[in-house]
């Protein structure tokens, strides 16, 4: 199935539904097929529709005019420095170009742009309605990955993965009219993108955050009564510190997702006290895969909270149950699937599964992908995450997960974020040394840390030293910068805390 299938079924079941707010006023299901019909007769009918720029309430009709015109819709981070913004518009070197106002300066001293804002205002009234693409194999959303450790790699996704996972995770038409999203994550993200398909499929109003910033967040959901929204751990982080312990006066909300890194179990505590009767969702999933592939849902959340089950309380940290129409397999360093509680590489496999690059399909002959992270299965099918393959320490040849350790030196009342890796070491191949950021206020000696989680785990996981940090570093989607610290901490040649004897 296309997304111009998406965008009929939007236009006609949701014809007089108030879908966006234009500077004119409500767009409806209507309105938005007219308007991305007319912007499909504006772009080349080769080589994709470019966008550089914050959210804008109107981005959907960007990218469902990609998909009329059956072209693919390649949003950038107009966050990166001029080089590297230039050398991913320049892939793609016969796509139009949208930008924001604010973007338009920097990409058009090289490329042709035009700006959003602008497109939108000269779109024509009513355009022909030709034959709407049915090509469901062809790309339609091109997507960066984050690139912190070498340049970004572009993950295609083609229709039938996106409407694969729209079809089995949403209802069509299942929101109330009264129902409205905040969309707070950028275009460039999966999640931006998935949270945009899925809200309109299910007929929700959708309220667009240009830049994200939690009081201004707090007041968007308060004044344009949302009743769903869903942020990166980083926001929630964020969010939680700026009501600085006051409930949220958010009377709307019904659902608030968060994902896309780790979160602290303590921070998700924190913000389920804060928003008294919300329902919470943790969400995992991968550009490669179109999105959500695990969640870990509002009973799951509301478990781990009110009771005393071991087996619930432990499944707050998971990313929750794979879901339905996704296969997971866990696999040992050759290849072999081990049994639940057995940690390995995570390989999914499924219809919204896409595993492909503009360099080709990373998918083996079965139709698996490698999401190149450790991780492991419980007895009840949660799915609990330790982090990315490459991060993991080896120590003395043990295998060593740096979550494990995070969650620990994070269950410190005077710890706010924690960051471990493995630095280089003559005798043990790799060291464990942690980067740690305190709660405001706190005062906590390295050493008092080290103790901390010596008794929380087994020597062997116990930090080497313990480095006090004012910030973390995060990518703007909320991924920590791990490699960073590594470098950082490597170049500090890291005095350790403690000395001990293995």
């Amino acid at each position: 199935m296309h997304l111009a299938s998406l965008l009929d079924m939007v236009e006609s079941g949701f014809s007089d539904r108030a879908l966006l707010e234009g500077p004119d006023g409500p767009v409806t299901g209507a309105d938005l097929g007219r308007l991305a019909s007319g912007g499909a007769t504006t772009l080349s009918p080769t080589g994709g529709l470019v966008y550089v720029g914050e959210n804008h309430p109107l981005l959907p009709v960007a990218v469902f005019a990609a998909a009329r015109a059956g072209v693919p819709f390649i949003p950038v981070n107009y966050r990166l420095d001029d080089a590297q913004l230039i050398e991913l518009i320049d892939r793609y070197p016969d796509a139009d170009v949208l930008t924001d106002e604010a973007s338009a300066p920097r990409v058009g001293a090289h490329r042709d742009v035009r700006v959003l804002d602008d497109w939108l205002a000269a779109l024509p009234s009513s355009a022909p309605i030709g034959e709407a693409p049915d090509d469901d194999t062809a790309v339609a959303v091109v997507l960066f990955t984050s690139g912190t450790t070498s340049a970004p790699k572009s993950a295609l996704l083609r229709h039938r993965h996106l409407m694969a996972y729209l079809l089995n995770t949403v209802t069509f038409g299942g929101a109330s009219p009264d129902e409205a999203a905040l969309v707070a994550v950028p275009p460039y993200h999966v999640a931006g993108m998935a949270n945009m398909f899925s809200n309109l499929f299910a007929g929700r109003r959708l309220v667009y955050l240009r830049r994200f910033d939690p009081d201004e967040w707090l007041r968007t959901v308060r004044d344009e009564r949302i009743t769903n929204a869903m942020v990166v751990p980083t926001m929630l982080v964020r969010i939680v510190d700026a009501l600085a312990g006051r409930t949220a006066d958010v009377p709307t909300l019904r659902s608030l997702s968060y994902g896309g890194a780790r979160i602290s179990e303590r921070a998700v505590r924190d913000a389920v006290r804060l928003f008294p009767g919300v329902d919470f969702v943790n969400a995992y999933g991968l550009t490669e895969t179109a999105s959500t592939i695990a969640v870990l849902g509002p009973d799951d959340h509301r478990r781990a909270i009110e009771s005393d089950d071991p087996d619930a309380i432990r499944r707050l940290g998971s990313a929750g149950r794979i879901l339905p129409a996704v296969e997971v397999e866990i696999r040992d360093d050759v290849g072999t699937p081990v049994p639940p509680g057995v940690p390995g590489l995570i390989y999914v496999r499924g219809e919204q599964v896409a595993g492909e690059y503009a360099t080709g399909s990373v998918l083996d002959a079965d139709g698996w992908f490698s999401t190149r992270d450790r991780g492991w299965l419980d007895e009840g099918d949660y799915l609990f995450i330790e982090g990315r393959a490459d991060d993991t320490i080896i120590r003395g040849g043990e295998n060593i997960a740096p979550a494990e350790i995070e969650e620990a030196l994070c269950s410190h009342p005077g710890v706010k974020e924690a960051c471990v890796v493995g630095v280089p070491d003559d005798e043990w191949g790799q060291r464990i040394e942690a980067a740690v950021v305190l709660e405001p206020g706190a005062s906590v000696a390295p050493e008092e840390l080290v103790d901390h989680v010596r008794g929380r785990l087994r020597r062997s996981k116990t930090p080497d030293s313990v480095v006090i940090r004012d910030a973390l570093p995060y990518t703007p989607t909320g991924k920590l910068l791990r490699r960073q610290v590594l470098q950082e901490l490597s170049d500090d040649g890291g005095t350790p805390s403690t000395k001990r004897e293995d």
